[in-house]
């Protein structure tokens, strides 16, 4: 490992740690030549597949335009940083078991609702009313009924009457 501070490449190793969250080491390096520390993190390299748009191009799948599009449906909603980081690992973790080599923004946009529906409804009707761009008033009414059915309800609690 070069040192950051004059090019040696001579460096060495003084302390190495876990990080909090278990998915990368953190290493304290000291320079042989200049004798000043500095950190490098490693990290496992995961590799999601390609995301394949409704006009056929093909992008580089990207956590930050997934928490983009979660956050922009959560606005104002009392849901915790917590909750929606956990959302993104989950899709993260379906997209990396799929072994895919290409998702369409169709079966992304799925995973995304799927979690957007545990999370919160209104979130979730939010996205769904881009993501599935309604015709008319009538469709969006359907799928809020939908979300209202005893079937789709049955694990919230009801309000005594």
């Amino acid at each position: 490992m070069k040192c950051p501070f004059c090019g040696n490449a001579d460096t060495q190793v003084v302390d190495s740690r876990t990080s909090e969250d278990g998915d990368a080491i953190r290493r304290r390096r000291q320079c042989s030549q200049c004798e000043k520390r500095f950190t490098t993190y490693e990290r496992k390299e995961l590799f999601f597949p390609a995301i394949v748009k409704r006009d056929g191009s093909r992008v580089d799948f990207s956590s930050d335009k997934l928490r983009g599009s979660l956050m922009l449906s959560l606005r104002k909603r009392p849901v915790s940083a917590e909750a929606i980081d956990q959302a993104i690992a989950r899709i993260e973790e379906k997209l990396l078991l799929s072994a895919a080599r290409e998702v369409s923004t169709k079966q992304l946009g799925e995973l995304v609702m799927e979690q957007l529906k545990q999370l919160d409804t209104v979130a979730y009707i939010r996205f769904a009313s881009v993501y599935k761009s309604f015709e008319d008033l009538q469709a969006f009414s359907e799928e809020i009924a939908q979300l209202t059915s005893p079937v789709a309800t049955t694990n919230s609690p009801r309000k005594k009457s």
